[in-house]
């Protein structure tokens, strides 16, 4: 009972503590967790002027269930389709950050004096930034959704899955053991096969149950069922290896795919915040004054390592992605801190006896330090930018821009390239999902099936369990071996194309036969002790036999229908309510596109012109594409119609080009941010984004864009992908060429007609 109250009497300290730092912080206008941390170690052990924390273990604890929950938060609001919508950017960042900063960090740590292995486990720590600190950053400075605030959280994603694999590595260097590559790859595929996997089986499950008790649920019962969940998940990933954050990250990604993914993270928001503030102040507890003072120069070196270098190799990869310097910067700054996994790393180091003891609260140290900076970093990251632009030669400039412009430019897949990546996938999801059900059928359904029918021959029982298994995988080695409508045109085209092109069609088909030949294969010789050749013809003609099963067919195409159901029932649902802003975030994510939405008020110079006597393209870059005006909605205005006052005008063009035009509206005091947010949750047209290529006997092939008819059908051609380079607002006089992919905005029905010219 002592002890319970000790616990109590230890919350109700953190708690009153953190709320008093809140408040403070609030008043000087500073982030809330940087409050968080002078609370931890003002309430701490190593700080006697106030009560002191008695039950540090089980802080810890209630710590540890904080991080759980800021995981599983992140997860609801990024999952796993926003995470490759980002492209390219976040993995390139992350592979330049990750790499140079282990490489910075060994070597200083060598520098310093330290061991191999020191340093080593050094350069591993000195990688990984704080997820928890970052989300916590961005919520207090109002940063989601930002471009740059994308690619941060997916490169902390990457980072977090490559501190798996270090936790995984790390302990065969530091025992001397031979490394062996096959160890890493075997990492690689356990957690490949294990995100797929959850994945998977989580988008086929949850919307559907989700979807089929929603009358049933309220906000108590979904807070409880999603807690359980996300508490499930937690208890697989450690069982099979990783980590319990990882675990949360995963179910939340999950959940966050499904229609109630927003109401899971509203409910959330009140507990997600209390057992974050005691994270935060578990963090500042650790920090030990005698060891900042016995250890102050490595800690300054470590903590100026992670603060400039961190933040420079991270907007190096930023900008080789083709970014401009202000996300670069803004990115690397966000990055520019030691997370969580570091003091895993250095508690992994100093039970293998490897690391000195005072490198853990040095690396703590580092941590605290660079927690303080970050919000100042991020706050800092524009006003730098906007110095170096300024003060760089325009050649530079120039020479940045094209860059940039290739770099995010559309690369054209060719066909062969187009039906390598479908068989890619469709092998490595079918695969992971068979292979799944094999080691689920050997390690639980043979032992239990043996067990109950002892009584019968076994031969009769190894039937029954090789039927049951081939049963359960029977629509997914259908799925496997299906060749699915939407790439038979590609198959036709690349056969007709060339006698040399169907070789590589035939090994395809084949190899996708041999797969499901394999695992059927495999089940037969688990459960038969029969001679190899009678197995292998049977496994042939059970392969026929599925391939010419129509009801077969049927389970396979209910299953796959239902989970792409499931998969884009979130953006189904987005798109209805805003689907012109929803095209342009997927599709024009790479294009530095953005809309932005606008108020004309009586006294605007606007009014009372005609669109093409204002000249905004020629003026600012940007074209009008819709305009409200009381209950009546015109998509894609022409250049007659005019602007009246009241009037709410959605506008269309690159980051500069609305800043541009932003500041000429903010010099005539109308633009209205209330009111943009309002027109974005109000965006209710029919108007979307599409695109489409420009064939060899397209009718719009060698056509200018005056004369290829899109103004007339109500449509509005905004840009053109050509080899490398983007072109965007066009000029009239701009002739389509073959392969051109053209990106139009208007309603689909209207774009249709004009790609096939109907």
């Amino acid at each position: 009972m002592e002890e319970e109250l000790h616990l109590l009497n230890d919350l109700a300290l953190i708690l009153i503590s953190a709320g008093v730092m809140t408040l403070i912080f609030k008043k000087l206008k500073q982030p809330l967790v940087l409050g968080y941390i002078v609370a931890g170690f003002l309430v701490g052990p190593h700080f006697d002027f106030f009560p002191t924390v008695i039950e540090e273990a089980s802080v810890a604890e209630w710590s540890e269930i904080g991080i759980i929950f800021l995981l599983f938060a992140l997860g609801l609001e990024f999952s796993f389709k926003k995470l490759f919508s980002v492209g390219s950017t976040a993995f390139i960042t992350a592979g330049c950050e990750i790499l140079l900063t282990f490489s910075i960090g060994a070597l200083a740590g060598y520098l310093m004096g330290w061991t191999m292995i020191e340093s080593i486990f050094l350069g591993g720590m000195l990688s990984m930034s704080s997820t928890t600190i970052v989300i916590k950053a961005f919520d207090d400075l109002k940063l989601k959704g930002e471009k740059f605030a994308d690619i941060s959280l997916v490169v902390l994603i990457i980072q977090d899955l490559v501190a798996i694999l270090m936790l995984v590595l790390l302990p065969t260097i530091a025992t001397g053991k031979n490394f062996e590559g096959t160890e890493m790859i075997f990492s690689i595929l356990k957690m490949v096969f294990f995100l797929v996997l959850w994945f998977l089986i989580g988008i086929y499950v949850f919307p559907t149950f989700f979807k089929r008790s929603k009358k049933l649920m309220n906000d108590e019962t979904l807070l409880i069922i999603s807690v359980g969940l996300c508490f499930g998940m937690v208890t697989l990933a450690t069982f099979t290896g990783f980590s319990s954050a990882f675990g949360a990250f995963i179910m939340g990604s999950i959940l966050g795919e499904t229609v109630e993914g927003e109401h899971i993270e509203h409910n959330l928001k009140s507990i997600k915040d209390l057992f974050g503030a005691i994270f935060f102040v578990s963090v500042g507890m650790m920090v030990d004054p005698k060891i900042l003072a016995e250890y102050w120069l490595p800690i300054l070196i470590l903590s100026l390592i992670t603060i400039f270098g961190k933040t420079l190799v991270s907007a190096f990869g930023v900008m080789i992605a083709g970014k401009n310097i202000k996300t670069a910067l803004q990115t690397g700054f966000s990055l520019a801190q030691v997370g969580e996994f570091a003091f895993i790393i250095a508690g992994l180091g100093n039970s293998l006896g490897v690391m000195d003891s005072y490198i853990y609260p040095v690396i703590v140290a580092v941590s605290v330090i660079t927690t303080f900076t970050t919000p100042y970093g991020i706050r800092l990251a524009s006003p730098i930018a906007n110095v170096i632009e300024k003060r760089l030669p325009q050649k530079i400039k120039d020479k940045l821009d094209r860059y940039a412009q290739r770099q995010n430019s559309v690369n054209l897949e060719s066909d062969w390239k187009k039906l390598i990546k479908y068989y890619a996938v469709r092998i490595i999801i079918y695969g992971i999902i068979l292979t799944a059900i094999f080691l689920a059928a050997v390690k639980w359904l043979y032992p239990f099936m043996n067990d109950k029918l002892s009584d019968l021959h076994p031969i009769l029982i190894g039937i029954i369990n090789f039927l049951i298994t081939v049963l359960v995988m029977a629509p997914f080695l259908r799925g496997l071996m299906v060749q699915k409508k939407d790439i038979r045109p590609t198959v036709l085209k690349l056969w007709n194309d060339s006698r040399f092109n169907r070789g590589g069609i035939v090994a395809f088909t084949l190899l996708r036969y041999f797969i499901a030949t394999g695992f059927i294969t495999l089940a037969l010789f688990k459960t038969f002790n029969w001679n190899a050749w009678v197995i292998i013809l049977i496994a042939i003609g059970l392969v026929i036999i599925l391939v010419l099963s129509s009801r077969t067919l049927k389970r396979f195409s209910r299953i796959e229908q239902q989970f792409i159901t499931n998969l884009n029932s979130k953006a189904n649902e987005e798109n209805e309510n805003k689907p012109i802003r929803k095209g342009f975030n997927e599709n024009f994510k790479e294009h530095d596109i953005e809309l932005t939405p606008y108020i004309v008020p009586t006294t605007s110079e606007l009014v009372g012109f005609k669109i093409k006597e204002l000249n905004l393209r020629q003026r600012f870059g940007i074209n009008i594409v819709k305009i409200d005006r009381g209950k009546r909605h015109i998509n894609l205005p022409s250049g007659d119609e005019r602007i009246f006052p009241g009037d709410r005008i959605l506008t269309i063009g690159t980051e500069k080009q609305k800043s541009k035009f932003t500041e000429f509206m903010k010099q005539q005091e109308i633009l209205d941010a209330q009111l943009i947010e309002r027109q974005e949750d109000d965006d209710n047209s029919n108007v979307s984004l599409e695109s489409f290529v420009i064939e060899e006997k397209s009718p719009l092939n060698n056509k200018s864009l005056k004369d290829c008819g899109a103004r007339d059908l109500g449509c509005m051609i905004v840009g053109i992908d050509r080899g490398m380079e983007s072109i965007m607002n066009p000029d009239p006089s701009f002739v389509f060429e073959t392969d051109d992919v053209v990106w139009v905005v208007g309603n689909k029905s209207d774009i249709q007609k004009l790609c096939y010219h109907e």
